[in-house]
């Protein structure tokens, strides 16, 4: 992916870089021009040509949680341009952004948007669930992303590392209070009494005053402020630094940091005559309404070097643009850096009566291992009839049907080709099929390949799934089956047309007996509205018989809600 975005914007091309990134772009540059005029048009034109699409997905916030997809529903604001006269008489002021996917384990798409705000604190620009990138600017703009060691902590060097990337020895770490001449091992000094507990400690090696008086409102409970600041990966000795930016650009001196539901971080000016610049507090939500929130990337520790920290990353396998502006020392053969690809699966020893066995792949893509076909044929005819199969062929039963346990090396070897379709990689997923993996694999949840193809590019890996046997109307755990998902998770219609035009089943239901109608209806997909007319028209009656009736009242109800709102953006 970053390789063809880079090839696409070297070229001038910013709208095929955002294809080969997974950036759906939803801007009409004409109509830009008609509403907002011709400099901001220009501007506009200017900032996309300069977007590095993979570097923003690079820097996204995710789920975490034992999750590596996008965190859903977050709206990114990347430029903000002069307002402008709008046909009512009122000024808007327009704004690059983008949103991020809806749904937790759907396609891993980004769409990048252009829109006009009436009233941007009406509007909740930047609330909760925004993130405000228009001063930082390194996460996105090819023009800034060297200025990204600066705004980690560091000068020479990144925190906890040597300009060629190596980690600094413990003994090479801060034992006391650097000083601030040295910003890398005052960021050290800080982040080392934070991750020891001593909260305080940490903010005052900041020079940050920390109020620890708990909250007054009644969602607050269960743990102290110091806890609560305790679990937050603080970047502390950049925390005044931003909101100073941020203030010289009018934005404001005050910003909540995003915690749980209920509770919040304040940064605010600290008290007349107090040494600091800045306070920090635990607030309750209610208690501070008219704050923006800081963006977590402005706040947060580098999560790149987190993980460099604890080996799960290399220096080298950074995003090139990252890797170049954290550790300029660091040399790396072209055509070497970045992300690595898939690993090409090695044989497994697997334990199998008495003996150890390798199985492995061979070509064509069977799971190949050291039993006649007389053998095989045998233990087929015992699992027919019920029989309990162990060993080599209890592993090849488990990759194809994902109920039972595969040895550790398979599982990685799975985990990583169903997570690579979770994020998009087409390419990756044919370069493991091509290298011998078995196509017939299901996960734990007993999905198969074509039960993940709403994350992927269907075209080229359908015909080919097919051609392997793969059953279009397997179901997974829930009952669903490939057609069921695609419509279920958001997959593009032109995926539904093609499972449609291999003969896929529409008369299927759910483990809730819910049929494809209904979720066509229930997701508001009226890119599928085809699909549930046919359904509705050859199996009348199929589903839930109080299901639409319930909808009905329901979509009433929500209409009177809304009593012609108007949407922001």
């Amino acid at each position: 992916m970053i390789e063809h975005a880079a090839e696409r914007r070297a070229a001038g091309d910013w709208r095929g870089a955002c294809a080969a990134a997974g950036v759906d772009v939803a801007i009409d540059l004409a109509e830009v021009a008609e509403h907002c005029g011709h400099d901001v048009t220009a501007a506009l034109e200017d900032d996309l040509r300069h977007l590095v699409p993979d570097l923003v997905r690079w820097h996204l916030p995710r789920v975490l949680s034992g999750w590596t997809t996008l965190d859903t529903d977050r709206i990114v604001v990347l430029a903000r341009y002069r307002p402008v006269e709008a046909t009512e008489g009122r000024r808007r002021t327009p704004y690059l952004h983008l949103t991020t996917p809806a749904m937790l384990e759907g396609p891993q798409r980004v769409t990048l948007r252009f829109a006009t705000v009436a009233d941007e604190k009406a509007a909740g620009v930047f609330g909760r669930r925004s993130e405000d990138w228009r001063y930082a600017r390194h996460l996105w703009d090819a023009r800034h992303t060297a200025e990204l060691l600066e705004r980690c902590g560091g000068r020479e060097r990144p925190p906890f590392f040597h300009p060629d990337g190596r980690p600094r020895d413990a003994d090479e770490l801060p034992a006391a209070d650097p000083g601030p001449d040295d910003a890398a091992a005052r960021a050290e000094w800080a982040t080392l009494l934070h991750q020891r507990g001593e909260v305080l400690a940490a903010f005052a090696a900041a020079g940050i005053e920390a109020d620890l008086t708990p909250p007054s409102g009644p969602g607050w409970f269960r743990t102290g402020p110091e806890s609560f600041l305790g679990r937050l990966a603080l970047d502390h000795t950049r925390l005044e630094r931003e909101v100073g930016r941020l203030r010289g650009e009018g934005v404001g001196d005050r910003f909540l940091i995003a915690g749980d539901r209920r509770t919040h971080v304040l940064l605010e000016p600290a008290a007349p005559g107090r040494r600091t610049g800045l306070r920090v507090r635990v607030v309750d939500r209610d208690e501070i309404k008219d704050a923006p929130f800081l963006a977590e990337a402005l706040w947060r520790r580098l999560p790149d070097l987190d993980l460099m920290r604890v080996g799960g990353v290399e220096p080298e396998h950074l995003h090139p643009l990252v890797r170049e502006a954290l550790f300029p020392a660091l040399r790396v053969p072209d055509g070497t850096g970045g992300p690595p690809g898939p690993d090409l699966p090695a044989p497994v020893r697997v334990r199998c009566r008495g003996a150890w066995h390798e199985v492995g792949f061979r070509a064509g893509g069977l799971l190949a291992m050291p039993h006649s076909d007389e053998e095989q044929q045998r233990e087929r005819a015992l699992r027919a009839f019920g029989g309990a199969v162990a060993g080599c062929f209890a592993v090849q039963q488990t990759w194809a049907s994902g109920s039972g346990r595969l040895p550790k090396a398979l599982r990685v070897q799975r985990r990583d080709l169903f997570l690579r379709a979770q994020h998009g990689d087409t390419h990756g997923v044919l370069h493991l099929l091509d290298a011998g993996v078995d196509p017939r694999v299901r996960d734990a949840r007993g999905r198969s390949l074509l039960h993940v193809l709403h994350l992927l590019d269907h075209e080229p890996l359908l015909p080919r799934l097919l051609a392997e046997g793969l059953d279009l109307e397997a179901r997974d755990d829930q009952e669903l089956t490939p057609l069921f998902v695609a419509v279920n998770d958001g997959g593009s219609r032109a995926l539904v047309e093609a499972f449609l035009a291999a003969g896929a089943r529409i008369d299927v239901i759910d483990g809730s007996e819910f049929s494809l109608a209904q979720i066509v209806r229930r997701y508001k997909r009226s890119d599928l509205a085809f699909l549930r007319e046919r359904v509705l028209e050859e199996h009348p009656g199929i589903g839930v018989d109080w299901w639409d009736e319930w909808m009905d009242e329901r979509e009433r109800d929500d209409e009177n809600d809304r009593n012609d709102e108007e949407v922001p953006w």
